[in-house]
């Protein structure tokens, strides 16, 4: 387990600072957190609070709390999500040795180690890091509940749960059902019992996840930020819309994308994917977590009907039940979900894929003796080496010489296993060899190469700069990486570019950080209302010098369109920067009336970029827009180094 612990550790944290600040816009809230313990509880952009980021704010309690402890660097915004992968794969090894032993726990924490999409969120800063961790605890927990029958054990999958919804709202429950129908099948109590238990467990879920939005709800609105991605200023419709139910119908009100339909009429994922059962299995989403998501299926099924018979408590197949839920849960609303949809939320399949793999692998191998057992373990290794080389194919100017190693491996493997019952002991672990390598090495290529890249910009992918399995898809927004220099992050589906003709950006007059208000938008950014929708290259540093000048004076030294335009110039000049609309520029925070009252009191000292569109498609608000209108007919443009600056404090 040290070693693996190790390698993970290096794997996560080897050449880090590269990716500079990775997601500008949960960056910046990190550095108000750090600089305002208001800004921290609610999880403000900014340490004026004018505006929340669009998600519940636990992710950002613990960025945050590094910050102020060390300071703003990319380390202390990165450092902590590579810990967190390291600490989820510990315990997912602790989960699975519980379940079939040592070397079951080390292949399972292997696969989750060596998963692109795992590799790449553990070294980034979004909430899905944390979110894993979280879930991977609370399957530990459920499993020991199942295990002993203890009520605590329940009581701790609920609350971890609870945090999870902290972390990334409704996603962190589909867990649940899963959960409660193993302790229901599986624990060694009366039925009675199993049933009331779940009464106080559904209390801890209700507490640990409500308590923050009971406050929010109640605090006055006028003495805290705006919640973000909201258009009534509501923690509850930001959960049940836009990052709730939105997500599944693709009605997501203030949305940039949303449902596109086919000319017989159905849905297709619009601007995030074609969806159905294959999704995650075409286009370029395929590599991020499906290497071996076939192998695990197939060891899901083969480990069920091989415990059929066992007692109701058996702890192999209630692990597989707790396992395979999650899985099939995931896959089935990841492939479906209609509304905003991006590669890296596969995260959370990889600690199941691995668990599966793990156990099924060791319970299989156990039973080589039996034909049937060899069979399934063979086929299990062609099967992955075959998805491994199809992928690798796809990409077929990447490492073209790994795609017939692993097809290779992968035939010999399987042909040894299928007569492993009758080789000695140290060929039987020769073929053993051969089939975790052939199983591990495509993954694990792919995964080094996520590492070896840095990742910036707010949708970031797995894989080589250089290529990706799946061709045909197109990369929306992500913006050339800090600095200008090297690939462009963006989500990967394959549907109609938003950004592109007939997109709801398309046409749109826009620049880089902070909207130069140049007209023109740069290829593959997307742009809206003049700002950087999905990217925050750094603003030129004399725009940062002009922010820093008399900041004091000023409540916000600047407001610009869109939360990572507004990122951008706050990590640079390191100032208060009010985001005006939030992170679609869709919100309406700030109206019109109250900008212009800020403008009158002088608490904002410059607007940067310029009013670009107005895009309420998606029934999203227009007064961040109007705000730039206003500001175009009241103020006179200054250019910087391509940046259009207005000077609030200056009227024409």
């Amino acid at each position: 387990m040290g070693g693996l612990l190790a390698g993970t550790a290096v794997l996560y944290l080897w050449g880090l600072s590269a990716s500079g600040w990775a997601n500008a816009f949960y960056a910046a809230a990190a550095q108000a957190g750090a600089e305002s313990w208001s800004a921290w509880f609610f999880g403000s952009s900014d340490p004026a609070n004018a505006i929340t980021v669009d998600k519940t704010p636990a992710a950002l309690w613990v960025t945050g709390l590094s910050v102020r402890l060390f300071g703003l660097s990319s380390w202390s915004v990165l450092v902590p999500q590579a810990l967190m992968g390291v600490a989820t794969v510990a315990l997912l090894y602790a989960t699975v040795r519980r379940t079939a032993g040592t070397a079951a726990g080390l292949l399972a924490g292997a696969v989750l180690a060596l998963t692109p999409v795992a590799v790449l969120m553990f070294r980034f800063n979004n909430p899905d890091a944390l979110l894993t961790l979280l879930l991977v605890g609370a399957a530990y927990a459920t499993l020991r509940a199942v295990e002993a029958g203890r009520t605590r054990w329940l009581l701790l999958a609920a609350v971890l749960v609870g945090f999870g919804f902290l972390t990334k709202m409704l996603q962190a429950f589909l867990v649940l059902p899963v959960f409660a129908a193993v302790w229901l099948a599986a624990a060694p109590v009366a039925v009675g019992r199993r049933v009331r238990d779940l009464l106080p467990a559904g209390v801890a879920v209700l507490v640990s996840a409500g308590w923050w939005v009971l406050v929010v709800e109640l605090w006055p609105a006028d003495a805290r930020p705006y919640i973000g991605g909201s258009q009534t200023n509501s923690v509850l419709e930001l959960v049940f819309g836009y990052n709730g139910i939105g997500r599944l119908t693709g009605d997501e009100v203030g949305s940039v994308g949303g449902v596109v339909a086919t000319p017989g009429g159905s849905p297709t994922g619009g601007t995030w994917g074609r969806t159905g059962l294959t999704r995650l299995l075409t286009g370029n989403l395929a590599g991020d977590a499906s290497w071996l998501l076939p192998a695990a299926l197939v060891l899901l099924v083969a480990l069920l009907w091989w415990t059929r018979r066992a007692p109701r408590t058996d702890r192999v197949r209630a692990a597989a039940l707790v396992w395979g839920g999650w899985l099939v849960v995931h896959v089935a609303v990841f492939s479906l979900m209609a509304g905003i949809f991006h590669g890296y939320y596969q995260v959370v399949l990889a600690p199941a894929v691995g668990a599966l793999v793990g156990i099924g692998a060791v319970v299989l191998w156990r039973r080589r003796a039996g034909l049937a057992a060899r069979v399934v373990l063979a086929a299990v290794l062609a099967v992955s080496a075959g998805w491994a080389f199809v992928l690798l194919r796809r990409a077929p100017d990447w490492q073209p010489w790994l795609a017939w190693t692993v097809l290779a491996l992968g035939a010999g493997g399987a042909a040894g296993l299928l007569a492993v019952h009758r080789l000695n002991r140290a060929a039987a672990a020769g073929v053993l060899g051969v089939a975790v390598v052939a199983a591990l090495a495509a993954p694990a290529a792919w995964s080094l190469a996520t590492a070896a890249s840095p990742h910036r910009g707010a949708i970031p992918f797995a894989g080589p700069a250089d290529g990706r399995p799946g061709g045909g898809g197109i990369r929306i927004g992500g913006g050339p990486p800090d600095g200008g220099t090297g690939p462009r992050d963006g989500a990967a589906v394959d549907g109609p570019d938003p950004m592109g003709p007939g997109g709801p950006g398309a046409g749109q007059a826009g620049a880089r950080p902070g909207g130069a208000g140049q007209g023109g938008a740069i290829p593959g950014d997307g742009v809206l209302f003049g700002g950087n929708l999905l990217g925050a290259p750094p603003p030129p540093a004399a725009v940062n010098a002009l922010l820093q000048q008399d900041a004091a004076a000023f409540t916000w030294a600047a407001a610009t369109i869109g939360s990572n335009s507004a990122a951008a110039l706050q990590l640079g000049s390191g100032e208060p920067v009010m985001a005006l609309g939030g992170f679609n520029g869709t919100d309406p925070a700030p109206t019109l009336e109250q900008f212009q009252q800020l403008v009158a009191q002088q608490r904002v000292h410059y607007f940067v970029g310029d009013a670009g569109r107005s895009n309420t498609a998606s029934g999203g608000s227009d007064e961040a827009h109007r705000i730039g209108l206003w500001v175009e007919a009241t103020f006179t443009p200054v250019s910087i180094d391509g940046t259009t600056v207005y000077d609030l404090t200056r009227p024409r």
